[in-house]
């Protein structure tokens, strides 16, 4: 099984044109189930439901309902590879079925949040300024943290007052600047120089003049939270999910917000549109004079 399997990873990273993160991730949950089939002697080839089932019961003593759903759709695409293949003539995707993920809304903060959090970096030393260069662009173009710390000088463009920045599986998108952030961006890159640049190409600096990392940004953005006294979990994510919600509360297009977000399927963005619509039920539920005469 174990030639099969690196058979499906290279389909997948020379056909498929998946990262080598995505498929890290299917190498995890498909050697778990092969080391079960191994283990409890089962033939891929005239798998049972009942041993199946015994698979599942395993998963969930051990993992989460998201991580468990993740972990099906990866043998379910294996099994599809090993149809195709020939190596096996039975489908089981009859009993392979992927449990349905409650849909939890993400944190998201309010506006005067934002202004709060861009109030704290200090404007006269070289890491506020570039703290707040961080926030502001995450604020701007609601990238991912992964992008951000990847960013490079030459993707930015201040005159033209965009960032292009590279998504899952290396696709490729042009994001808008504010006008904001373009000036918080001209006084990081003015102070540069000061983190004694040992990464010539990164945008964003540590202590040491390396690539920030992403734990460096969580960090920031964690003691922000903290100085704040927020009640909600932030995190670099908090942002992007704060980037689409107002976009979309302000008449955005959908399908524009999931262009800027880099979302291959709409389904994603959608969940932002749950977000408004919540919104606006509290401020009908807080507003209008039915619903205020009802609560005296």
């Amino acid at each position: 099984m174990k030639d099969k399997l690196e058979d499906f990873l290279f389909y997948l990273k020379f056909e498929k044109n998946m990262s080598s993160a995505t498929i890290d991730s299917y190498r995890r949950d498909l050697e778990d189930f092969i080391n079960f089939l191994q283990k409890e002697g089962i033939n891929i080839k005239n798998l049972k439901r009942e041993e199946w089932q015994r698979y599942l019961v395993a998963l969930y003593k051990k993992y989460k309902i998201k991580s468990i759903a993740r972990k099906i759709s990866s043998i379910r695409s294996f099994i599809k590879f090993l149809l195709r293949e020939g190596y096996i003539n039975k489908n089981y995707s009859n009993f392979m079925l992927i449990p349905k993920i409650p849909m939890y809304l993400p944190e998201v903060l309010d506006p005067k949040e934002i202004e709060s959090f861009l109030k704290i970096p200090d404007p006269l030393s070289p890491l506020g300024i570039r703290n707040m260069a961080i926030l502001e662009t995450f604020y701007a173009t609601g990238i991912r943290v992964s992008e951000l710390v990847n960013l490079n000088i030459q993707n930015v463009d201040l005159e033209e007052k965009y960032v292009r920045c590279f998504g899952k599986g290396e696709k490729e998108r042009i994001v808008p600047l504010g006008d904001y952030a373009v000036e918080s961006l001209k006084r990081y890159l003015s102070v540069r120089h000061l983190f004694n640049p040992k990464d010539k190409e990164a945008l964003f600096l540590n202590k040491k003049g390396e690539r920030i990392t992403r734990q460096g940004v969580w960090f920031i953005i964690k003691a922000y939270s903290k100085i704040l006294g927020l009640p909600k979990k932030v995190s670099p994510h908090t942002f992007r999910h704060s980037f689409a919600t107002h976009l979309l509360s302000n008449g955005a297009d959908i399908r524009i917000v999931q262009e800027l977000l880099g979302h291959s399927d709409i389904a994603t963005t959608q969940i932002y549109t749950h977000i408004v619509s919540s919104k606006l039920h509290e401020v009908y539920q807080r507003a209008h004079p039915l619903m205020r005469r009802n609560t005296k």
